[in-house]
């Protein structure tokens, strides 16, 4: 009885959450590396479902790094970064286009609808138009060629809207169209940062295997709970924050800039993980607020 008690506990904690973000736009970014491990995967799928399914207009933008690796393995086309960007030749992003659309969205909607959830997909080349991503090597000045790698530099975010009035889960694929029609690879996390500009959000979150963000990366009660845009800055400067998590801070900086409400960053690891950070009131995760 005590347990049932305790369930009871939680979900009135929780209404005033439920009941505050009925009817929002929220975000969610989940990240290659939880998408491996699939029960962390269907743990994150059933909380975007009971978001949805409370009433919160849900959007799920995702990535699939290591299964385009693995593709480009099967394929036989060598694999390289450069500044942390996938190197895109002609051959490599049609074997992207075919990985992200048709297996790893394609899996993402069909564990959505499996728990009972309106999911559908929304290729991002429906939606971005991009500008190829252009760059210098930091130490020789040198003009980077990443290939089909490309920045939004426009979103349509009318069927977005429509799909979440529809209650509808849009699960969005980091692709892009350029002028010519050709289609261009988008890091994941500027993609979602992009549309949840456009849609200008009440929150977003990124979903990866961190914590959060720690000023110890080896403590993790280190952990910093709230940030501001201003600190933000000033933890750069001093060095704490560093190697992948500059650009994921960067484009949570630039989101927020544009009106985006609150940007989280969530343990993907964590049995709920999300649900705790949104519907709780100490939270689990990094929360990146405006100065103001």
């Amino acid at each position: 009885m005590q347990r049932i008690i305790e369930k009871a506990a939680v979900l009135t904690e929780a209404l005033p959450y439920i009941q505050d973000f009925k009817g929002s736009l929220v975000l969610v970014k989940v990240g290659g590396s939880v998408m491996e491990v699939p029960e962390n995967l269907e743990r994150l799928l059933i909380d975007i479902a009971f978001m949805s399914a409370v009433g919160m207009k849900t959007v799920l933008v995702h990535g699939g790094g290591k299964a385009i690796s693995r593709g480009m393995d099967r394929a036989g086309i060598k694999t390289d970064f450069v500044m942390g960007l996938r190197v895109t030749t002609g051959a490599a992003i049609r074997v992207v286009e075919r990985v992200l659309k048709r297996e790893v969205n394609a899996n993402v909607v069909a564990l959505l609808q499996k728990h009972k959830a309106r999911a559908r997909p929304l290729h991002g080349d429906w939606i971005f138009k991009v500008e190829k991503r252009t760059g210098k090597n930091p130490e020789t000045g040198a003009a980077i060629d990443w290939g089909y790698v490309g920045e939004p530099a426009d979103v349509d975010v009318l069927p977005v809207l429509e799909m979440t009035g529809a209650g509808i889960i849009p699960v969005v694929t980091p692709l892009g169209s350029g002028t010519e029609g050709d289609i261009y690879n988008i890091n994941a996390d500027t993609a979602a940062a992009a549309l949840a500009k456009a849609l200008k959000v009440r929150k977003l979150a990124f979903i990866s295997d961190v914590p959060g963000l720690l000023m110890d990366v080896n403590d993790p009660a280190s952990l910093l709970k709230t940030l501001t845009v201003g600190s933000v800055g000033r933890l750069k400067e001093s060095g704490v924050v560093g190697g992948g998590m500059l650009p994921k801070l960067d484009s949570c900086v630039e989101a927020i800039k544009a009106g985006v409400g609150k940007v989280h960053l969530v343990d993907g690891r964590m049995p709920h993980s999300l649900l705790l950070e949104i519907f709780t009131k100490q939270g689990v995760g990094t929360e990146i607020i405006s100065d103001e």
